[in-house]
């Protein structure tokens, strides 16, 4: 929201907002623009009939007193996947979809524009490197290249919000069960990529992964007219740490590594031929993109050790990275620490999802906070349950972060690559002190 916030600054219109908290990084950059609300909270008397839009994000509660005011003067009121739709009607929509990828999909194609200077709109999930905000909205740019998240669009709005934009041109990365609180079993959860698929604009386009089953069965089901292309993972091999593509002109080195990544950089590939960037600039753009942050971010790197910080929390997201890292480092030994912090990861009903997810860690350790667990009305598992869930009765398992601290203090880092995978702040972790800890 705060993304948005700027993007619409920037292009001259007049933008308020509020909210009850504002955490960094959105509190510095919200400032930065003089877009920071003078007080926290909410103020009806605020919402008057000037008002042109309402911006609704998913924070608030449908009993939100300006939300209620707003209905009360039949003000116009939008999700923030609805406006992007409503702004966007008259561009070409490109949207990147799928359980994971979709974010280093999105950050892999608009590197490539930035990288050739193909001007486009956009809105994607992570800070990327050379861009100033994560959302950019323009009246000239012919294309806008959408993160097309499948969470729900407001709190009066339970639609996933890639529901809404539309597509001209359509990617789907891999579906794999995820946000339970929402979407209560996996038929459910695949039906919302059907719909998704169905909503592709009639001679539009939809690119897919055709190695994940689901999304194939899915794709080839679809009965609308489009035009639809497969993709697989390019061949690739890992030399001394390095990955290099395989491609007509001989091996190119790239930044990024792991079948997941490659099979993400297939998925781009396709979708900038699709807007007009050919093969050859494609890999010539490419090989300069380091990743999107948080996805498998290098904090520390030495000839004997490397830390990184993944964004990992999905049972599919888990698996992948940590078998990218066994794969790009298979002399060493691999410690997978995962902080379990959604809803869906702390259930007892889904936890049985990650089984083997850890497998190819030499050390697995599991962190949960319990008092997360109370403020979602859960109740606490046993370490038993875990291990079992996991298959892997070896497997370390924390509840108090002091403990898991320490435990990360006390190890041996020499020839060791450390994962740590999270959507959370692994219990308040002192990042700074732990890397220097680390490099020793």
């Amino acid at each position: 929201m705060h993304n948005l916030a700027r993007a619409l600054d920037e292009k001259g219109e007049q933008v308020t907002g509020s909210d009850d908290a504002i955490f960094e990084p959105s509190r510095s950059r919200l400032q930065e623009k003089g877009l920071l609300p003078k007080e926290e909270g909410w103020f009806p008397h605020k919402i008057t009939t000037s008002l042109d839009v309402v911006i609704l994000g998913m924070h608030a509660k449908p009993d939100n007193p300006e939300l209620i005011r707003a209905q009360e003067l039949g003000l116009t009121i939008y999700s923030y996947p609805e406006f992007l739709y409503q702004y966007s009607q008259q561009k070409t929509r490109v949207v990147i979809g799928g359980s994971h990828g979709k974010t280093t999909i999105t950050a892999m194609i608009l590197h490539v524009l930035h990288y050739h200077q193909r001007e486009v709109d956009f809105m994607v999930g992570a800070q990327l490197e050379g861009f100033d905000t994560m959302v950019h909205l323009t009246d000239k740019n012919e294309f806008i290249v959408l993160e097309g998240d499948e969470y729900l669009s407001s709190p009066i709005d339970l639609r996933p919000k890639f529901h809404w934009y539309q597509p001209n041109i359509a990617l789907v990365s891999g579906i794999a069960w995820d946000h339970i609180n929402v979407f209560p079993s996996e038929e459910n959860y695949e039906t919302q990529f059907r719909v998704f698929m169905d909503s592709i604009v009639h001679g539009g386009i939809l690119v897919y992964n055709e190695e994940d089953e689901r999304v194939k069965e899915l794709a080839e089901a679809t009965q609308i007219p489009i035009r639809k292309h497969g993709y697989h993972s390019l061949d690739y091999e890992v030399i001394d740490g390095q990955t290099y593509l395989t491609t007509s002109e001989g091996p190119l080195p790239v930044a990024i590594f792991g079948a997941h990544n490659i099979s993400n950089l297939a998925g781009a590939k396709w979708v900038c031929q699709h807007m007009g960037i050919d093969e050859e600039d494609f890999y010539e753009a490419i090989t300069s993109f380091k990743g999107a942050s948080k996805r498998l971010e290098t904090i520390y790197k030495s000839d004997d050790r490397i830390l990184y910080k993944d964004f990992a929390h999905a049972p599919s997201k888990v698996n992948a990275t940590t078998q990218a890292v066994k794969n790009q480092y298979p002399s060493r030994k691999l410690l997978a620490c995962l902080e379990l912090h959604t809803y869906s990861s702390l259930s007892s009903q889904f936890i049985y999802q990650y089984k083997n997810t850890l497998s190819q860690a030499t050390q697995a350790v599991v962190y949960y906070d319990k008092e997360a667990l109370s403020l979602k009305g859960m109740q606490a598992m046993h370490i038993d349950e875990i291990q079992k869930a996991f298959n892997n009765p070896s497997l370390q398992v924390f509840t108090n972060a002091n403990d898991f601290h320490q435990y990360l203090f006390l190890q041996e880092y020499k020839n060791t690559s450390l994962l740590m995978m999270s959507s959370g702040n692994y219990g308040g972790l002192d990042w700074k002190g732990f890397t220097s800890h680390f490099r020793r």
